[in-house]
């Protein structure tokens, strides 16, 4: 795949049938580094078969996992004997800055071997994603840390690691998942407050539990950790990935169609479908399956006073910054207004201006706040050109573009890959018109 592929996109089609949510990606990279806790097999199911998380399986076979293929969402790991002279290895370097998701290797490694390294890591470019609670949370348990400035890589050791009392400095899921890697593996108890939540972090912990650690509190901000000898090998399914689930829903009532989300686990979607029904979507759930039926048209409720809708972000239970993107678009056919405000990054708004050159009627505040003026469908959208900037966005775009008429261009589709497991064929097989090129 090339980093110049694009879609070609002809909107304006109405879509009509079924979809099942992929395997969590957030999840996923907390799971696949967790492997590296036990020299048992691993065995994990509904793994996403996307860019990141090939790239996570690369780096851990690089570092000597054993990795047996079962299926594209069946896989089994063996963390027996690690090669830690990768560490210095060109490819190591390459493939760590690949994927920001590199950053959690840090705690089972260290809990194990008692040092690893980290290049900067990479990911999407939506605004200052600092590594500071990580490396503090790490330091607290005895690690200590050392920047190479000719290699622009962290160099970490820790001879023994001791639980600790830990107030995390920012409510940070993956600094949450690197510290409780580390602390179920150390000497003592360490009491983690003010962590994250996210179900993501509870399938961490109840899988780590399986796997013989002393976790409690999972679910709430204040984690107990009580460290353990050893861990053992476990089974493990992941969840479906609730951004897709999100993302689904906002294309159904963008193109007016009628489409059933099947397994979406909907008692760990937690206040998503609340914030979409806020935005007029009907939803009707069905066991597990959520179904969206077609309306001609969906209204943005106020608030009791009368003020106009705000949709935030916030940690979990909050509603999750990812689908900020995908609230956006939705909100541009809506009938009233809406005003978007992106707490937690600050570039994640920036391909609004591809969105109003469509003929949304958005204004752009400030870095982090979207008003936007619903056109109740009085004026389609018209298709352009456009690059997706980073992962929600790009998917974002492609919702506005599905929606939109005429036909769309969407260049550096990598970053919808990296994301969204095969996104045009599924789409295509409900009746989107979506060309890789």
């Amino acid at each position: 795949m090339n980093q110049s592929d694009r879609f070609i996109v002809t909107g304006g089609n109405q879509l009509k049938g079924e979809l099942t949510p992929q395997g969590a990606k957030n999840e996923a990279l907390q799971i696949l580094c967790a492997t590296l806790l036990t020299e048992e097999e691993v065995h994990i199911h509904n793994l996403p078969d996307i860019l990141d998380i090939r790239h996570l399986i690369e780096l851990l076979q690089g570092l000597g996992i054993k990795v047996t293929k079962h299926s594209s969402h069946s896989y089994t790991f063996c963390a027996k004997d690690v090669d830690l002279d990768y560490f210095g290895t060109r490819e190591f370097q390459s493939n760590a800055r690949k994927i920001r998701g590199s950053v959690m290797l840090l705690a089972p490694l260290l809990a194990r071997y008692k040092k690893a390294v980290l290049p900067k890591p990479g990911g999407d470019k939506i605004g200052r994603r600092r590594l500071d609670t990580h490396f503090l949370g790490l330091q607290k348990l005895g690690a200590s840390f050392d920047y190479d400035d000719d290699t622009n890589q962290f160099n970490i050791q820790a001879d023994k690691l001791t639980g600790a009392y830990i107030l995390m400095d920012e409510i940070s899921v993956t600094g949450t998942a690197n510290v409780v890697m580390a602390a179920v593996l150390a000497k003592g108890t360490t009491q983690l407050y003010n962590a994250a939540c996210e179900p993501y972090l509870q399938q961490l912990c109840n899988m780590l539990n399986r796997m013989g650690a002393k976790i409690s509190g999972i679910g709430s901000n204040l984690l107990h950790i009580e460290g353990v000898e050893k861990l053992t090998g476990t089974t493990h399914t992941l969840l479906p990935d609730m951004i897709e689930i999100g993302s689904f829903i906002s294309l159904a009532a963008m193109t007016q169609s009628e489409l059933r989300i099947k397994n979406a686990r909907v008692d760990q979607l937690g206040i998503i479908p609340f914030v979409f029904e806020r935005m007029g979507v009907k939803l009707i759930f069905e066991q597990d399956d959520i179904i969206v039926p077609a309306q001609e048209e969906y209204e943005i409720q106020s608030f009791m006073d009368g003020s106009i809708m705000t949709i935030y972000d916030a940690p979990w239970p909050g509603f999750t910054p990812d689908l900020m993107s995908v609230i956006l678009v939705l909100a541009i056919q809506a009938k009233g207004n809406v005003l978007i405000h992106q707490k937690m990054f600050e570039s994640r708004l920036f391909f609004v201006d591809k969105l109003i050159d469509m003929g949304a009627q958005i204004i752009l505040c400030d870095p982090h706040r979207a008003a936007v003026n619903g056109l109740n469908r009085k004026y389609p959208l018209r298709g352009i050109e456009m690059t997706s900037p980073d992962i929600r966005a790009g998917v974002a775009l492609l919702i506005a573009a599905l929606s939109a008429t005429g036909t769309s261009i969407i260049n550096s589709i990598h970053q919808i890959d990296r994301g969204y497991e095969r996104i045009d064929e599924r789409l295509n097989a409900i009746g989107a018109r979506i060309e890789r090129q």
